[in-house]
């Protein structure tokens, strides 16, 4: 067995970032159901919230305090997200301008970062847009067909598609991934891949066009057909050909943040159902009193606990720079799951009223359903767990 070890690790069980949760709670009381069931119904992106979160500085959490952001670590990050989703909101219109900026502060050139980092963390510019994601390979990134090939005069020629390539249609720079040497050609199948940082607003209309997916949730997710792009050498983030491995920090930010989201969902909808289970009224006496109402809301209540330990836990690991892989997709493989009984059992309590729209259970149950299957599914979790914690053999 190839059991993961990772250093003694204390999670400070006082360090909850109450004023935090305190000033992002009190934001989001201006954005109620009704605000995100119009923009649900007419499928519009969430302007004013974003440019509310952007103004407080909260998109911004994560960029050091030399390049304009608030320098906090992830966990902070975290709260805003959870306290986001456990009012009712939701933040999946603009998570990724937290931790996609990753990729460029921990291996972008020091011109990249002066160029881009500070007009990020003020919302003058908008990097919310990852395209990793092909209609032919899904998840197995490794096996992408995107491909970038240089120039005599240093540039590149990009061709290739994206799917489900969130936010797009309202960012103004994308991290792109895409291949540089053949697959043939590389000893290790996540080798001669290399990230760039587009401009989209160049390049939509010029090289990129994008489409946009009608789709369960509003998250505003596209195509993004790339037709000979040709862009400057200088948009190359780090050194060509490891592209793989710079992006593995934001995905293993970007689990723990969705997990935290998640575990604010659960919130939400244990708060939601308790309220109502207190409040309806059946042959005489609440809903609440019978088992049947109430062993299923403990049990969710008990397992969104658990699951936010194990989030706390990768968040620590992150912030203290140590190995976080595994316990990063464990947090979202737990919080997703956390947060999908709670959002069923939130259907049951509310009975035939959860189906309107009014009360707003819908939307999130619909919400919550997502991370069932995205950002990575849970097949591709457990498998990760299998092969590369426990040391069992590779899939085929």
């Amino acid at each position: 067995m190839n059991m993961m070890d990772t250093d003694t690790l204390s999670i400070p069980a006082s360090e909850d970032w109450t004023d935090i949760r305190d000033a992002v709670g009190k934001l989001c009381e201006g954005f109620p159901n009704e605000y995100w069931n119009k923009l649900d119904k007419a499928d519009q992106y969430p302007t004013e919230f974003v440019e509310t979160l952007t103004e407080s500085g909260f998109l911004g959490a994560l960029i050091p305090e030399e390049f304009g952001g608030s320098g906090l670590p992830l966990s902070a990050a975290a709260a805003v997200l959870e306290t986001i989703h456990e009012r009712g909101c939701n933040a999946a219109a603009c998570h990724a301008q937290m931790y996609t900026m990753g990729t460029v502060l921990k291996y972008g050139s020091p011109e990249q970062k002066q160029k881009y980092l500070p007009a990020i963390a003020s919302g003058e510019l908008r990097l919310q847009a990852f395209g990793v994601t092909e209609p032919s390979t899904g998840s197995d990134t490794t096996q992408l067909k995107t491909r970038a090939e240089r120039t005599d005069s240093g540039s590149y020629i990009v061709n290739g598609q994206k799917v489900w390539t969130s936010r797009a249609f309202e960012s103004d720079l994308m991290l792109l991934l895409a291949r540089t040497t053949p697959a043939s050609e590389v000893q290790k199948r996540s080798d001669g891949m290399s990230v760039f940082l587009l401009d989209l607003r160049a390049a939509v209309g010029n090289g990129i066009e994008l489409r946009k997916i009608d789709a369960m949730i509003n998250h505003n997710t596209c195509e993004v057909f790339i037709d000979n792009l040709e862009i400057p050498g200088d948009t190359l983030v780090g050194e060509e050909g490891k592209g793989f491995r710079y992006i593995v920090d934001s995905m293993n930010a970007e689990r723990i943040l969705i997990a935290s989201e998640c575990i604010g969902d659960a919130k939400y909808f244990i708060r939601k159902a308790v309220e109502y289970a207190n409040e309806r009224k059946v042959f005489s006496g609440p809903i609440g009193a019978n088992q049947g109402i109430q062993f299923p809301i403990a049990k969710a209540y008990a397992d969104a606990q658990a699951a936010e330990l194990m989030v706390r836990k990768a968040a620590a690991l992150f912030d203290s720079g140590q190995k976080v892989a595994a316990e990063a997709n464990m947090a979202k493989l737990l919080a997703a799951d956390a947060s999908w009984q709670a959002a069923e059992v939130c259907m049951q309590v509310y009975g035939g009223f959860a189906f309107a729209r009014e009360y707003g259970i819908e939307r999130k149950w619909r919400e919550a359903r997502l991370y069932q299957t995205a950002p990575i599914s849970k097949n591709m979790i457990l498998g990760y767990i299998g092969q590369h914690v426990l040391g069992l053999p590779r899939s085929y």
